[in-house]
């Protein structure tokens, strides 16, 4: 998030986009570690990024509360670890209507939070196996008598994390069952869980023999840097992770990155403005950089 190993409440605060006052009351409250070097309280950069990687609601509170304070400007909680979504918060803020927050939960729980009246954009990469398909089967069961839209944002590589020059020679779903490997695994609602479980189950692999299973973190990149250390033999993942941890990526597929937004009379600007920042060449251009398919970005996928 930062470069610095040690974090001033300045920095944390401008990390977070929230007050100090803000700052020091998620520290007060235990919810953000730190420690004092004399009189300065300092906050761990990987701390931080722990705190922000849980999707923690009660920063989301104290954003809102912060915002509150100036003006009329809405809240919005945009759900999702990719740093695409970064990108588009940042041109959000060009729009003097709404201010983006960032909720770091995985696909399934963003729409679970959607359900109860909880986000406002969720993100999701869930793959089913039945269609081979992403995201519309889902959302079409999570969200059961609501109506909302699906807008295309990106298509990326998903695939295994391996060490440099793939020792294990690891090149299919097969191989998780061979027990010789160990891999480390998502949270139960990320994407990435999604895509091995469904995996596990069209290739009839027993979960409860695969070394690892149970060994969960919350990122993408904290898997990246698992195997990166050798305590994995391999993750499943994204290619960008891959890349930022310094190891192998071996494809397996390329799946579909949506946004899902509820249609209300409420969202119409919203969604006006959604529409208006992903089918912007400059932005598009910004997720190419980061080499994604931009192909059929900004096309309404299924709404209802």
């Amino acid at each position: 998030m930062l470069q610095n190993d040690s974090l001033t409440t300045e920095e944390v605060a401008q990390a977070l986009k929230v007050s100090k006052l803000t700052v020091y009351d998620l520290i007060k409250k235990g919810d953000l570690p730190s420690y004092r070097v004399g009189r300065q309280i300092r906050v761990n950069r990987t701390a931080l990024e722990e705190y922000t990687n849980r999707g923690n609601r009660s920063i989301e509170r104290h954003q809102i509360a912060d915002i509150a304070e100036n003006g009329n400007m809405r809240p919005i909680i945009i759900s999702g670890q990719d740093n695409c979504l970064d990108i588009l918060a940042k041109q959000i803020e060009g729009n003097h209507h709404f201010r983006p927050l960032r909720s770091y939960t995985g696909s399934l729980d963003g729409l679970v939070a959607m359900y109860q009246g909880k986000g406002d954009i969720v993100s999701t990469h869930l793959f089913d196996g039945d269609t081979k398909t992403y995201n519309i089967p889902y959302i079409r069961k999570l969200l059961v008598s609501k109506s909302f839209i699906v807008i295309h944002l990106l298509k990326r590589k998903a695939g295994f994390f391996v060490a440099k020059g793939n020792p294990n020679n690891i090149t299919s779903w097969d191989q998780f069952n061979d027990g010789t490997i160990t891999m480390v695994n998502r949270e139960p609602g990320a994407g990435a869980r999604v895509l091995l479980d469904e995996q596990l189950r069209l290739h009839a692999i027993d979960k409860t023999n695969i070394n690892g299973y149970s060994n969960e973190v919350t990122s993408h990149i904290d898997v990246a840097s698992t195997v990166a250390s050798g305590q994995a033999d391999v993750g499943v993942g994204t290619w960008h992770a891959a890349k930022m941890a310094d190891i192998d990526f071996v494809p397996m597929v390329e799946e579909y990155y949506d946004l899902v937004i509820l249609k209300s009379k409420e969202n119409n600007e919203l969604i006006q403005t959604i529409m208006q920042v992903v089918q912007n060449k400059d932005f598009q251009k910004a997720l190419q950089s980061l080499g994604h398919n931009i192909q059929e970005t900004g096309n309404i996928r299924f709404e209802q």
